[in-house]
């Protein structure tokens, strides 16, 4: 019996959280979900994470904290970045530089998030 991938969303927006929360079930993922810095690291600590989806502005410190916990200490969980910074290039290139596996803009197509999901796992 196959596993069901367990997906780590560090999100502070309930609206997104919710919008992922119903896509990513819907498509048979296990998600769970981090409001803050902290508590997404906690969690990676104590759970088996498969990939985790990490928004660059979450409290109460920067969702590069998280991304720099997962590329250090757990390098093969893919880390996608959603953020609505896309334009600015610099949070891109500094995502890219610290290692993550790819970069989603908000708002996102839900279809592309599902199939860049897919491509990673």
């Amino acid at each position: 019996m196959k596993a069901i991938p367990e997906l780590l969303i560090v999100e502070n927006d309930e609206m997104t959280l919710e919008i992922l929360t119903i896509l990513l079930t819907k498509e048979n993922y296990h998600v769970t979900i981090a409001h803050d810095t902290n508590e997404a690291i906690a969690i990676a600590k104590e759970k088996k994470i498969d990939l985790a989806m990490v928004s660059i502005i979450v409290p109460p410190r920067s969702g590069f904290e998280v991304i720099k916990f997962f590329t250090t200490y757990q390098k093969d969980v893919p880390v996608v970045v959603l953020s609505t910074l896309a334009e600015e290039e610099n949070t891109v290139e500094e995502s890219f530089l610290l290692g993550v596996a790819d970069f989603i803009a908000k708002p996102f197509n839900p279809n592309e998030l599902l199939l860049r999901i897919k491509r990673l796992l």
